[in-house]
């Protein structure tokens, strides 16, 4: 009678252990996290510099490598936010603390006993005065003033480097209000590409072989803002057919279950069936995907099968010995708390038995951690169901919507084309790139093409 009982006893030893166990994961993250949250404000301004430009060694290589026009543009609109707000400066900097002393430079910033010393209006209007008297003209002026200007924006703004496939790249001006698909429609204008709803900003980490695109709803200086301070990360602007696959294809996602012939055979009129019953509801459906996938052990290279099911919550496993059923499935990882990123060479890097590879992770972690998690699927088609439904499940409506305004983008431009087809005398359509142009030095000549004809050297004798 006595055996039970010692057996439900160990039982709950074990969830206690278990629980006291996940309870110091917690706190560890925990204090990991804000520990870098408490660096001192004395290196405020080297930290603020330091994300003010993504690519680059220092802001001041960011800022000549951006094309003329975009100088001019981020001047000015500094210039005016600068003006703007100055009434308001000795107001503003006794309301934020000494803490603004390290961020805004001597020349324009008076601290608070100076503030109260001096008549409020007239240092205003003597700062107003000499910006308007002295107009930066060369692109070294250009560049000194927006250093002012940047450490004094409430906006935090972006210096990016956007890698093409072909090994060319792109400045760009971001800031922290500007979405993912702005930053697109910025590249379509720069790169003349196809604008077709594939085209993807993804970012790379070398450490842990890593990418991820990006989604269109992203704030894109949120995630750039995560990357640590000698980041070897990078952007690159691609085309990515799996990003909206979901949309084009969700038979494949739906519909897993049945077989290949069943799924070839499906009609255009079905896909869309499957578009609202899934996608235009109340709430988004995650496609019920469960399977083997492999899992990689702590510190270890060593990776153990297991049987995952994805819900809208997050991804569970059936534990040892249990069932399928509900009551029976631990949770895995809540999506909402992870980012999903897919991989690079992992059967080389950490024995996996396969390439086809993905990690979840909060975006903060950069490094190795025991606070990832590895998986590794069977084959290719298996990634794509798992990613992809991944995210429906950690986006939702969003994705849609993104989809959706990708598609009509896409539309306009074609329209533009066509419009442009009839003005041509010779009835041929303009080509347009599929792909990013060739290395140039687009810094340099930003608006001269190639010459068509280079005329033959001089006659002998000619002077």
């Amino acid at each position: 009678m006595m055996l039970p009982s010692v057996a439900e006893k160990e039982k709950m030893d074990d969830i206690d252990a278990m629980f006291s166990h996940l309870l110091g994961e917690m706190d560890d993250l925990s204090q990991s996290l804000m520990s870098a949250a408490e660096t001192p404000d004395l290196d405020h301004v080297t930290r603020g510099e330091n994300t003010i430009s993504i690519g680059f060694t220092d802001l001041n290589e960011s800022l000549a490598e951006l094309e003329d026009h975009d100088l001019d543009a981020l001047v000015a609109d500094l210039r005016s936010k600068s003006t703007s707000s100055e009434p308001q400066l000795p107001t503003h900097q006794q309301t934020m603390g000494p803490r603004d002393n390290h961020t805004a430079p001597p020349a324009t910033t008076l601290t608070p006993g100076a503030a109260a010393a001096l008549p409020p209006p007239t240092n205003p209007a003597r700062s107003s005065a000499a910006l308007k008297t002295k107009e930066p003209q060369t692109k070294s002026d250009k560049i000194k003033l927006a250093l002012e200007k940047l450490k004094e924006a409430k906006v935090r703004k972006l210096i990016i480097k956007v890698l093409m496939s072909d090994g060319s790249s792109k400045t760009l001006m971001v800031d922290e209000r500007q979405a993912v698909r702005e930053v697109l429609d910025k590249l379509f204008e720069k790169t003349h590409c196809d604008c077709s709803v594939d085209w993807s900003l993804c970012e790379t980490n070398p450490e842990l072989n890593t990418e991820r695109c990006f989604e269109d709803h992203e704030c894109l200086v949120e995630p750039l803002s995560a990357w640590s301070r000698h980041s070897e990360n990078k952007i690159y602007f691609v085309s990515r057919p799996q990003k909206y696959v979901m949309f084009t294809d969700p038979h494949l996602f739906y519909m897993w279950k049945k077989k290949a012939t069943c799924l070839k055979a499906i009609s255009e009129s079905s896909k869309q069936l499957l578009l609202k019953e899934n996608f235009e509801g109340p709430t988004v459906i995650v496609p019920d995907l469960e399977g083997m996938l492999y899992l990689k052990e702590d510190g270890k290279k060593v990776w153990k099968p297991r049987y995952f099911v994805l819900r809208a919550s997050g991804i569970y496993y059936v534990p040892k010995g249990k069932t399928k059923l509900s009551s029976d499935l631990a949770c895995f990882v809540h999506v909402d708390k992870v980012n999903i990123y897919t991989t690079n060479n992992y059967k080389q890097k950490y024995k996996a038995p396969t390439d086809h590879c993905f990690i979840l992770k909060h975006p903060c972690i950069q490094k190795e951690s025991h606070y990832i998690k590895f998986l590794c699927c069977d084959d290719k088609h298996k990634l794509l169901l798992w990613v992809n439904s991944i995210r429906i499940a950690k986006y939702g409506t969003a994705l849609y919507s993104n989809y959706k305004a990708a598609v009509k983008r896409s539309l306009t431009l074609q329209t533009l084309c066509s419009a442009a087809r009839t003005d041509r005398p010779n009835g041929h359509a303009p080509q347009v790139s599929l792909a990013p142009p060739p290395t140039t030095l687009v810094e340099d000549y930003p608006d001269e093409l190639p010459p068509d004809f280079i005329p033959p050297p001089p006659p002998p004798g000619h002077v």
